[in-house]
């Protein structure tokens, strides 16, 4: 990961982090967005949908997946904007939960070499789960 100092090109890994989700991340998650589809809490209807189990909220693996860029933006710039494509769900097991990996690269630098648009891989069960994750950032 980098810092103010350190110099930054294209590729270079800026924020790296891994989320442990469990069934009471979902039960929160639910309450505070207002999304209570049984999908997210109960394995019986996830079964009944083909479902391979509960699934974590796409919102909420989106907002886990760009938390680190945020956090390494820090009071230096803000997030302008930011797009995924969901490509395969989070499962949540009922012991063990879910492991979201976050790896924040830079894609692109602006006239200045300042970061421009942020990469993110997001990966869990050792699979990708948002493709073309890109967050656009300015610097103050």
């Amino acid at each position: 990961m980098t810092d103010a100092a350190t110099e930054i090109t294209v590729g270079t890994v800026v924020a790296e982090r891994q989320v442990h989700i469990t069934r009471d991340s979902l039960v929160r998650y639910a309450g505070a967005s207002g999304d209570f589809n049984p999908i997210h809490y109960r394995d019986d209807v996830a079964a009944s949908v083909g479902l391979p189990g509960v699934l974590a909220h796409g919102m909420l693996t989106m907002g886990i997946a760009v938390q680190p860029v945020s956090e390494w933006l820090g009071d230096r710039g803000w997030i302008v904007s930011y797009g995924v494509r969901f490509t395969r769900p989070v499962v949540v097991d009922p012991e063990t939960g879910a492991d979201v990996g976050i790896v924040a690269k830079v894609g692109t630098v602006d006239d200045e070499g300042r970061p421009q648009r942020i990469d993110l891989t997001v990966t869990a069960a050792e699979q990708t789960v948002l493709g073309k994750a890109q967050v656009t950032v300015a610097f103050r």
